[in-house]
């Protein structure tokens, strides 16, 4: 087994122990305590036979970059039937500025690469990032085209992407983040689990959920 083998079954191991323990162990998480099931579905963008789980966060909450590590191994080691995606939300300008940089990202297939990169500037080293000038620095002093971010962060594609996030996380009646989404059914957050790390275990229980009929 190499080491990353070792981090995701270590990873696994240690979430499935925040969850034992519990009395909830007994039957599992439970609905209106632990998750909550949405009265009207939200519909989702997942291919037939594939259960859609969602990251609804910030770049600007502390909570999601404290989260973000064990979230990473996390989403590694999820079943091929699983589509995991992120989505930003804007609860406020600043968070709506958050949202552009996530998409503009996006765009120029930089997502990945600069993820907690825009996490670390926001939280180690104390940016903003919420005037232009300072997003062009920024991206330009981590190799990327400066000038052509900030074209993508105002592009009308990158307006209708946010637009949409916001949309969803109104769907989803997403009142703070990180909080966890299944399958267009079910919410979880640390504030019903007990914790954003249990939160992820009451995740894994819900995609069993969502994998059986009706």
């Amino acid at each position: 087994m190499n080491r990353r083998d070792f981090s995701l079954n270590l990873a696994g191991a240690s979430l499935a122990a925040l969850w034992s323990g519990t009395a909830a162990a007994q039957g599992g998480p439970v609905e209106g305590t632990h998750y909550s099931r949405l009265a009207q579905p939200v519909p989702v963008s997942a291919p037939a036979g594939k259960v859609e789980v969602i990251e609804f966060f910030s770049y600007g909450c502390p909570h999601c970059y404290a989260l973000e590590p064990t979230l990473e191994v996390w989403a590694k080691r999820l079943p091929p039937d699983v589509v995991f995606k992120r989505v930003p939300v804007g609860f406020n300008a600043l968070y709506e500025n958050y949202q552009k940089i996530f998409y503009a990202l996006e765009a120029m297939g930089q997502q990945e690469q600069m993820h907690m990169k825009v996490f670390n500037a926001i939280h180690q080293q104390r940016q903003r990032l919420d005037k232009e000038a300072d997003i062009a620095a920024f991206m330009t002093a981590n190799g990327l085209d400066g000038a052509k971010f900030i074209e993508l962060y105002k592009s009308f594609s990158v307006q209708s992407k946010a637009k949409q996030a916001q949309q969803l996380s109104n769907a989803y009646k997403i009142d703070g983040v990180p909080a966890m989404a299944v399958q267009g059914r079910y919410t979880t957050s640390g504030s019903q689990a007990g914790s954003n790390e249990r939160a992820l275990a009451v995740t894994d229980a819900l995609v069993q959920l969502a994998r059986k009929p009706g």
